[in-house]
């Protein structure tokens, strides 16, 4: 598939690691409850993202010291080999990732296809919760070119140079529905998109029958068509990320794209904001 062997391994090489004490496979849920506690990989850990990821108080992604304080209770040092897989093809994995890379941590996989192809391959599950010893994780600061802010999108809609790429389902992105059907109950107070984005939605790039990643030649095709190149700064968005930080990870390191931010605040944000220009 020519990927990058930096960022995607494969459930055979995970399997054939499981007990490997340099790897540190984490599960990542948004429903734990029905996902992890049912059975997941044998030793992995959990980081439950609505929990674990996000700041109840400031509506914002955990800080420094709160990534510290997370990766040192799942058992992670910065020489670890992180592998996240997870839930509904991995968005909330590619969404945890984005935040390891944004914290600096450098070794970091996300488990092709995720649950759904370990589950249809018949791997071992197990409902057993690693005991696991607490490290001292040291993060590194923020990386600020992997994130976008409502002021980046602003500006964005002036220049000619930024592309933005919506990665919601085409009826969100005409206004039609206001939240995904997983999510009926998130809604913004408007329906649309912002104006001159993209629409390719996140799926587009993954294999419907086993959640994996299509190929490189595949997902070039996928986003060049749509103007979305190399040589442009490009900024995702979905309705609160996690899309987002999926083909996040599919431009930046699948396709080595250069300039790719992740933006979010996303629909939630730019649709509830007085004043913010809207396109249906």
């Amino acid at each position: 598939m020519n990927y990058s062997y930096q960022v995607l391994v494969d459930t055979e090489t995970v399997a054939n690691n499981l007990n490997n004490k340099s790897f540190k496979v984490i599960e990542v849920d948004y429903d734990p409850e029905n996902a992890y506690r049912q059975g997941h990989l044998p030793g992995a850990s959990l980081i439950w993202w609505k929990r674990d990821i996000n700041d109840p108080i400031t509506r914002d992604i955990i800080s420094k010291s709160q990534f510290e304080d997370l990766l040192s209770r799942n058992g992670v040092i910065a020489q670890s080999e992180v592998i996240l897989y997870g839930d509904f093809n991995n968005w909330f994995a590619a969404f945890v990732f984005w935040i390891f890379k944004y914290y600096g941590h450098e070794k970091v996989q996300i488990m092709n296809g995720g649950r759904k192809k370990w589950e249809i391959e018949n791997r071992s599950y197990t409902k057993d919760e690693p005991q696991i010893p607490r490290t001292n994780y040291v993060a590194q600061p923020p990386n600020e070119g992997l994130r976008a802010y409502l002021f980046d999108v602003k500006r964005a809609l002036e220049k000619s140079d930024t592309v933005l790429v919506d990665v919601r389902s085409p009826k969100e992105f005409s206004g039609e529905v206001t939240a995904p059907a997983e999510y009926p109950m998130e809604h913004a107070q408007r329906g649309g998109h912002i104006p001159n984005a993209n629409n390719i939605p996140w799926a587009t790039a993954v294999n419907d029958t086993d959640g994996t990643f299509k190929s490189v030649e595949e997902l070039r095709k996928i986003y060049e068509t749509k103007g979305v190149t190399p040589d442009k700064d490009v900024i995702c968005y979905c309705r609160i990320g996690e899309r987002s930080s999926h083909t996040w990870f599919v431009l930046k390191y699948l396709l080595g794209y250069p300039q790719v931010r992740n933006y979010d605040g996303s629909w939630t944000e730019w649709g509830n904001m007085i004043g913010n220009p809207i396109e249906k």
